[in-house]
């Protein structure tokens, strides 16, 4: 008699949470920095400015 193997499906669900928590991370890390950033520029502009009325 001849042997059948029989391979497992392999599953994809981690390899999508992995993909989904890489992305994630890149947003945290380059995204949500420039917004913070331009946000606090924006403060130290409007304080120089009523700072220099005569």
């Amino acid at each position: 008699m001849a042997e059948i193997k029989i391979e497992k499906k392999k599953r994809i669900w981690p390899w999508i949470v992995a993909i989904l928590l890489i992305f994630a991370l890149v947003y945290y890390v380059f995204l949500r920095d420039n917004a913070t950033q331009s946000g606090n520029n924006m403060e130290i502009e409007n304080t120089i400015d009523t700072d220099t009325v005569n």
